[in-house]
């Protein structure tokens, strides 16, 4: 008997203490939410708010509307390692514009209390993945003040602007929430220590290379330097490396079908890898080292066969390669470009 009154006072007990949670929770105002919204902000570097399935309850409840949004980077620790999707840089982004938004806005507070930046990882927050219907990755959305179902009354951000990275974000989260985020700070490529350092260096340095450029002797005065380095600016230019280099694009991504099948060539023109650029790129080199070849070298050559012999094969060479890139881009844009010929011939 004291065993089964012991367990039906313990019962109550946990009824009891259930009751007093709900009543709690449910009582918690607008007021209360943003505060300790503004206090684990506060507690981040970044001002990002790292939220689970039951801080997504507790901030987004079905009370409506409430008087801020959230905006929320859904991630996964290990996907991080798959270079195609760009997590970890997307992320340091969402940061940076998290940042940015807190720094444009602290003499601001009635704008800065109306938008969060949140993030939710895979491992933690299974359920709220589920409720978002996130199923692929990288994935950004707004949930507004009014919103009732997490999927259905939220803004996604567009997949294909994730390659403009926060500029791109800048403009969604402006659009959907009516709120100016301001300029991106940043942060400098060198500390005012290196900058420091290499004014010391240039300017100990400085007479010495003076020195030499009066005498003719530094690696400036070098035609061989000159050469490469036009070659190589050429062929930076032409295989758009500087596209790789901004949008951190890698040189190959393994195939979604088969794990160890690697991918080279990217069919769509919603990404480039750098494989294909460099492709292109040294295609375009060797057309241009033929011209080269043929204008400044071959006219000083005394042999006419020779020079007939090395145009004939400038001319074959040029062609197959720029037979091979209209080939390239016919394959990956499906648009087709076709010969003009005359309707006389």
């Amino acid at each position: 008997m004291a065993a089964a009154a012991m367990s039906h006072l313990f019962s109550l007990l946990i009824i009891l203490f259930s009751f007093i949670t709900l009543f709690t929770t449910s009582s918690c105002s607008d007021d209360d939410l943003v505060s300790d919204l503004l206090y684990r902000q506060s507690q981040s570097e970044t001002g990002v708010i790292h939220l689970n399935d039951h801080l997504i309850s507790q901030f987004l409840s079905s009370k409506t509307p409430r008087s801020y949004s959230l905006i929320i980077f859904f991630d996964a620790l290990q996907l991080h390692d798959k270079a195609e999707l760009h997590l970890k840089s997307l992320l340091k982004e969402f940061d940076l514009l998290s940042s940015s938004f807190i720094e444009n806005n602290k003499d601001n507070p009635s704008s800065r209390s109306k938008l969060f930046f949140c993030t939710i990882e895979f491992k933690e927050s299974q359920s709220t993945f589920a409720k978002f219907g996130v199923n692929s990755l990288p994935h950004i959305r707004i949930v507004p003040p009014t919103a009732v179902s997490l999927k259905d009354d939220s803004f996604q951000m567009d997949a294909g602007e994730f390659s403009r990275l926060a500029d791109a974000m800048v403009q969604f989260v402006e659009s959907k929430t009516n709120l100016i985020v301001g300029p991106l700070h940043r942060p400098p490529v060198l500390s005012k220590k290196q900058v420091v350092f290499i004014i010391v260096a240039l300017l100990i340095c400085f007479p010495f290379a003076v020195k030499k450029f009066i005498a003719g002797e530094t690696i400036l005065h070098s035609k061989k330097l000159w050469m490469g380095g036009a070659v190589f600016v050429y062929f930076f230019s032409v295989s758009g490396t500087m596209h790789n280099i901004i949008r951190k694009m890698p040189m190959f991504m393994t195939d979604r079908n088969d794990p160890n099948k690697l991918v080279f060539f990217y069919k769509g023109t919603g990404m480039q890898l750098g494989a294909e650029g460099f492709s292109v790129g040294f295609l375009y080199t060797v057309v241009g080292l033929l011209l080269a070849l043929v204008v400044h070298l071959l006219v000083k050559a005394r042999n006419a066969n020779l020079q007939r012999t090395v145009m004939l094969f400038a001319i074959a060479v040029s062609f197959w390669s720029v037979k091979k890139v209209i080939f390239l881009d016919n394959w990956k844009t499906g648009y087709t470009i076709h010969m003009y010929w005359p309707s006389s011939w």
